[in-house]
Order: structure tokens, then C-alpha cells, then sequence
């Protein structure tokens, strides 16, 4: 793009920006001839990708903002009208991140000009009561303004169909198509939108609905009453407090709370990520943990999706990862059903190609069925509306390595509220067995073989660092090598080719001692992730099993360093 483009963009853009904030910035880049700084901001437009927007707030066409969300919103107007129907509405909720709330309130006035009416949740709320809504409220669509656990710079929105779920095939690249043909963008006032009937506020009508089915789900809800297990929770600075502090009341149990992460900031002053996935993030709740005397710490990320767990065994703190809580919820879930005799005839599990196969073992116990998808919980979503609408397997339990779960079929995306209760109630359960959740999942090593599993993310920044990871891709693909010291390859997997699963920048190796290396791009960070998965064999003793897993995980972590230069 030759230099007289961007500043055309530059000056289209500030026609159309009204937020004296980002109309600020760019006004300051145009002044000062900030060539280097235009470039970054427009260079390209902010993809609406197959599950919405995600990027930096600002100001461009390469940024979060105003003008960027109502030309997005358009598009999936576009689409909705398109697919008929009597009086299509829509729900939006938002997270506490910087501008959320405007960019909520932005989209609505949008669906709203295009004659969609528009529920508008009127305060910050998490991501499953969204996806729970859509449903409720009988919408077309919704709208999710979040970044989930991106650092605090970030903004987004993630979008829905009527089914509560991400945007899947066909409808994802209808929207996208739709969005990029957007010429113009119609809107009106929030007064006009009240008075016409195209904005209404939600109440608290539907989070009583969903806390009520929540709570119809436990499996052992008289164990809350009869607690003597301790817990800290933090939403860290995000929307999670807002409905597990009512649920926990509701069932009679006191959980303690870091005052400081209940505050609703944008900026998240008390962490240096808002990311369960990072020890760093629960270090306020372990601390206060220690002070009271409790054994276990939860913390959910900004919109609350995604759960963080850490466990006091034998005196110290273990932080579970996502398989690892993956794998004790699985065997809680279905054992419990099982022996509550409410395991249905054809249960189904679901998790990603980069989960655990521990998860998978535990589940096939049972008599499970388990499903692989690719990563994205849309795809789980997906999975549980193609059986509802053909009569096939029930869903029971699936989530993500990336600390995502869902129990039950109330919501259609992960749920990290749902899920907090049910690792409460675990580990109440566990506790009157004389175990701690670290014990539980020892024994499931022993029975099903040791599972060790490292996540390893390099970043790429700006328009160089994408550059250089379709590099790195492309490489990988034309020159996949054979062995990674000593552990042989037997199958190298190149999912763009679509033949198992839907097309997908993913490439995976299998080795021929059953470990498991996966690379793939992230999809919402400028970031190559990698996934590596080795194991030992069940019954053996645990130090031995995990010496030995450990070992390959090493060598492959070695392996990746040159894997992945740019």
C-alpha cells in the first residue's frame, strides 16, 4: 500500500470517527507525519475472522474502535436480514475491558437501525450467560465485546448465532463476506432506539434463569451445606464475581474473595496478565489463601470462560492446568452420573486435538464416546446442535487444554461460572474421601498411564511478525522433519488439507512412542502456539512415570527452538 494510500485512509477515517479519543490519535499521527505509526494502523483492515473482531484499541482501521465495530455490526446485519425471518433480534453483553461498554452500546444502535431488536444487557456480564441468552431470549444473534484473557490493550467481539454458539460454517464466512462489503453503515440514536422499541435493556430476569438452571444441574448440591473446605475466588478485575457470588450464596457457602481483583477495571492493575492459564495472575488469591487457612483457589478471566484452579497438597500449592482439571472433571462428571444412575445411554464427550488423551481414556471408562474437534469451543457448540437437530449422541462434558469446560448443554460456549461450582462441589467430594484433588488425579495416573503436557507460545508482533509466521508455517510443511532427536516420526498431520476435519493452520506429529507435537497460529494473538504431549505407561510408579514423560517433553522443547526461527 504506497504511502498517499494510508493518508487517505487516515483522513476517511477521521470523517467518520465522532470519539474524541481516537479522533485524537489519529489527528496527532497526520499532524506529526508519523509515517511508521500510520502504517501500523492501516495497513490493513481489522479482519472480522471466523469468530469476530479482536485487536488493539484505537484508532485505524488496524485498531479497535468505534468506527470498526459499527462497520463490523453492519455487515452482520446484513447477514441476519439476509437470512429472512420475522423480526430478527440480537442480545450483546460486554466484559469490563477499556471501552466495552461503548462498543456495545455502538453495535446495538447499529442492529437497531437496521430494524433488529436489540437486547442490551445494561451492566458488565460474563461470556456464558451471552451464549445462555441467545437461547433464552430467542434471538438471531449476540454479541459478546470482550478479549477474553488478551493483555489489557485489547478489545473485541465475539459473535453468535441462534443457537448460543460461535459462528461456524456457513455462517461465519457469510458475515465475513457481508463485512467486507460494507459501504455504508446506518445508526441512530440510543433515544430513538428506546423509543421505537430496538433497544431494550436486560434485567434480571435472565440471570435468574440461568443461575436456576445452573443450580438444577449439580450433581451433589447438599455437600455445599455441609462444607468444611475453604476457598478463594478472584474474577481478576473481570465479570465472573457477577454471578458466582450470587450462586454461592444461594447454595449457603461463603467463598472468600480478593477485594482488590473485585474492583471492575479495564486496566487490570493488580496483575500482569488477567490469565488463569498464568501462575503469576492467582498470586493475590494464593496469598490471602495462605493467610485463611484455605485449600483451594479459583479465578476466572475477564468474561469468564475460562477457569483457573490451584490446589494445597501435602503443604503446597499445586496450580492445575487445563488438562489436568479437564481430566479430574471428567472422571468426577461421569462417575458421579453413573452412580447416581443418570448417565444417559449414549453419552458423548468432547474435547480438541490438542487435549489430553488421559481425558479421552477416563471418559471410554465410562462408556463414553469421545469426539475430537479443533480448537475454538465453537466447534464443541457445533457438535452439540448437529445431535440435538439429528438424534444423536447426548452431550455430557467437553472443554479445551486452554482452561475452557462445559457441563451440560445450557450454554453452547465454555463456562467457566457453571464450571467453578462443579470443581467446588468436586472437591468437597474428594475431601470426604480424605483426598485432595491432587490425590484424585495421582490415581488417575496410575490407573491410565502418566500424562505430561507443555504449551509453548512465541510471539510475532506488527506486520513483520505475521509475515514471518506464514514463513514459518510454510517451511514446516514443505520440510516436516522425520525425527526430533531421538524420537522418531510416524505420521505428520497438515490439517489445512481438510481431510478428517475442517480446514485449519494446524500441523501435527505423531511420534512413534505415542507423544504429540502440535503447531498452529493462534487465531485472536499474533502468536505460533505449540502443543507437546508425552506420556508413560500406566502402573508405574508416579516419580519413575513422570521422569520419563518429562524427559521427551525436553527434547522436543529443545527441538521447537530452531523449529520455530524466524
Amino acid at each position: 500500500m504506497s504511502e498517499r494510500d494510508l493518508w487517505n485512509l487516515a483522513r476517511q477515517y477521521l470523517s467518520e470517527e465522532s470519539h474524541p479519543q481516537f479522533l485524537q490519535e489519529i489527528q496527532a499521527i497526520v499532524d506529526t507525519s508519523n509515517e511508521f505509526e500510520l502504517r501500523e494502523r492501516f495497513f490493513a483492515d481489522l479482519d472480522f475472522g471466523t469468530g469476530g473482531l479482536r485487536g488493539i484499541i484505537g484508532g485505524g482501521t488496524y485498531r479497535m474502535n468505534p468506527v470498526v465495530v459499527r462497520k463490523a455490526t453492519q455487515g452482520l446485519a446484513n447477514y441476519v436480514l439476509q437470512q429472512g425471518g420475522s423480526q430478527p433480534s440480537a442480545v450483546i453483553a460486554h466484559d469490563n475491558r477499556r471501552y466495552s461498554d461503548l462498543f456495545s452500546l455502538e453495535a446495538a444502535l447499529v442492529l437497531a437501525a437496521n430494524g433488529i431488536k436489540t437486547y442490551l444487557f445494561r451492566e458488565l456480564r460474563p461470556t456464558p450467560l451471552l451464549s445462555f441468552a441467545v437461547r433464552h431470549l430467542q434471538a438471531a444473534t449476540g454479541i459478546m465485546v470482550t478479549a477474553s484473557h488478551n493483555p489489557p490493550e485489547y478489545n473485541g467481539y465475539k459473535v453468535y448465532w441462534s443457537d448460543g454458539a460461535q459462528i461456524v460454517p456457513p455462517h461465519d464466512s457469510g458475515i465475513i463476506e457481508k463485512v467486507r462489503k460494507v459501504r455504508e453503515v446506518r445508526t441512530i440514536t440510543r433515544e430513538e432506539a428506546e423509543s421505537r422499541g430496538l433497544l431494550v435493556w436486560v434485567g434480571d430476569e435472565v440471570d435468574q434463569a440461568y443461575m436456576d438452571t445452573v443450580l438444577a444441574s449439580l450433581l451433589r448440591p447438599q455437600l455445599f451445606a455441609q462444607a468444611r473446605l475453604k476457598a478463594v475466588y478472584t474474577p481478576l478485575h473481570g465479570t465472573g464475581d457477577t454471578l458466582i457470588l450470587p450462586l454461592t450464596q444461594k447454595l449457603g457457602w461463603k467463598i472468600s474473595c480478593v477485594e482488590s481483583q473485585l474492583v471492575h477495571d479495564g486496566d487490570f492493575p493488580t496483575v500482569k496478565s488477567p490469565n488463569p492459564e498464568e501462575a503469576s495472575a492467582l498470586e493475590l488469591a494464593l496469598r490471602q489463601a495462605d493467610t485463611e487457612g484455605a485449600e483451594l483457589v479459583l479465578a476466572t478471566d475477564p468474561d469468564a470462560d475460562r477457569l483457573g484452579v490451584a490446589v494445597k497438597h501435602r503443604g503446597e500449592w499445586v496450580l492445575l492446568n487445563g488438562n489436568q482439571l479437564g481430566a479430574l472433571l471428567t472422571e468426577y462428571i461421569f462417575s458421579s452420573l453413573k452412580d447416581l444412575g443418570k448417565l444417559p445411554p449414549r453419552p458423548a464427550f468432547i474435547n480438541t486435538i490438542v487435549t489430553t488423551d488421559l481425558q479421552t481414556l477416563i471418559a471410554k471408562k465410562y462408556g463414553a464416546q469421545t469426539f475430537k474437534v479443533l480448537t475454538g469451543f465453537k466447534y464443541i457448540g457445533e457438535k452439540i446442535r448437529d445431535w440435538e437437530s439429528h438424534h444423536g449422541p447426548q452431550y455430557v462434558f467437553g472443554g479445551e487444554e486452554s482452561y475452557g469446560f462445559l457441563y451440560g448443554t445450557h450454554a453452547r460456549d465454555k463456562d467457566a461460572v457453571s464450571t467453578a461450582l462443579v470443581v467446588i462441589e468436586m472437591a468437597l467430594f474428594y475431601q470426604s474421601q480424605h483426598k485432595t484433588l491432587i490425590d484424585k488425579l495421582n490415581d488417575l495416573y496410575y490407573e491410565h498411564g502418566y500424562f505430561h503436557e507443555v504449551l509453548i507460545s512465541k510471539s510475532f508482533p506488527g506486520l513483520a511478525g505475521m509475515q514471518t509466521m506464514q514463513g514459518i508455517m510454510k517451511r514446516i510443511r514443505q520440510h516436516p522433519p522425520a525425527r526430533f532427536e531421538d524420537l522418531e516420526t510416524s505420521r505428520f498431520i497438515d490439517y489445512l488439507k481438510g481431510e478428517s476435519l475442517p480446514s485449519s493452520d494446524v500441523v501435527q506429529f505423531l511420534l512413534k512412542d505415542g507423544s504429540l507435537l502440535t503447531i498452529r497460529p493462534s487465531g485472536t494473538e499474533p502468536k505460533i502456539k505449540t502443543y507437546i504431549s508425552c506420556k508413560a505407561p500406566a502402573g508405574i510408579p508416579l516419580q519413575e512415570a513422570r521422569a520419563e514423560a518429562m524427559t521427551k517433553a525436553d527434547i522436543l522443547r529443545r527441538s521447537l527452538e530452531g523449529l520455530l526461527t524466524g
